[in-house]
């Protein structure tokens, strides 16, 4: 397969290159591309110097880095803590961190799950529950372009030189579980349906009635928003108009297709508010369960 660099139309300067009357052997047109091709196995694609381009690039990587980096540290720490998770009757909450629920262990505090189904586990509920909301985004196409550019170098970015000399594609292990996302996506989607009860959930203040508190808002827009997350996903959007080689004969599917195209076309910003928001929710909880700060709100 041979693969042309082209990304603007003909005659128009790249975005990096140098004004117009600069001497022609110093700047990066559309005539300067070349073709490389792509096997497996075969040498990368890439310009022959570190990169062409004059903007700040490696703004995005940093940025990626950082904030993956960031959320996977504090999650690690909240998963191995295994306190503080659960607001419950004491303070007149059902508040329950997203990172433990459902939660279904021996080692539950009280209140926390609606019963004990994993009687031989006694460490934190967390580190089974987070495997499968972590598969999907380990394996979600958007994550793996961002990760792939920021931490693997495999390129930073549009004409910069790739950091490894070869090319070999998802085809080896460990990236071949890359192939898994689909079934990491269904459950998501369980995932999804529970957190979303735990946010209705918290309408409950035990010993008071029902409210709604700042806790009730934080859970209701995770919920939300690890909705928009699932919805716009790739997988989704193939598993409603995959396949199909007519849409007119699959109404219902060109319906649903059609309706998650323009999630689909914001999944990365889907993608990051519900990450940074998922640990946001995590951390509020946390701070009420401990009695670093009140949850406000008011009841009916």
């Amino acid at each position: 397969m041979m693969v042309r660099q082209r990304s603007r139309p003909l005659g128009r300067r790249a975005p990096w290159s140098k004004p117009a009357g600069a001497g022609r052997d110093e700047l990066t047109t559309l005539e300067d591309a070349t073709v490389t091709p792509v096997v497996l196995g075969g040498a990368r694609g890439g310009p022959d110097v570190p990169t062409l381009r004059k903007d700040r690039y490696w703004v995005q990587p940093v940025v990626t880095v950082t904030v993956l980096t960031a959320f996977v540290a504090y999650a690690s720490w909240a998963a191995f803590v295994n306190t503080n998770y659960y607001v419950g009757a004491a303070l007149h909450r059902d508040l329950i961190s997203p990172f433990y629920s459902p939660c279904l262990t021996g080692s539950c505090v009280p209140g926390s799950h609606p019963g004990t189904v994993i009687t031989w586990w006694t460490i934190s509920p967390a580190l089974l529950i987070l495997i499968f909301p972590l598969g999907f985004r380990l394996t979600c196409y958007y994550y793996r372009k961002a990760y792939y550019r920021s931490f693997w170098q495999a390129p930073p970015a549009c004409a910069v030189s790739d950091g490894h000399g070869s090319y070999s594609g998802e085809s080896r292990f460990p990236l071949l579980l890359q192939n898994v996302h689909r079934y990491f996506f269904y459950f998501g989607l369980i995932f999804n349906v529970i957190l979303t009860i735990d946010a209705f959930v918290a309408f409950r203040q035990p010993g008071v009635g029902l409210g709604f508190s700042v806790g009730t808002a934080v859970l209701l827009v995770n919920a939300v928003l690890l909705w928009l997350y699932s919805l716009s996903c790739h997988a989704c959007r193939h598993l409603c108009g995959g396949g199909v080689k007519q849409f007119s004969t699959s109404p219902i599917r060109h319906t649903m297709w059609k309706a998650l195209t323009p999630l689909n076309a914001r999944h990365m910003l889907f993608a990051w508010m519900s990450l940074v928001f998922v640990a946001l929710t995590d951390l509020y909880v946390r701070l009420v369960a401990s009695g670093a700060i009140h949850d406000y709100g008011v009841h009916f």
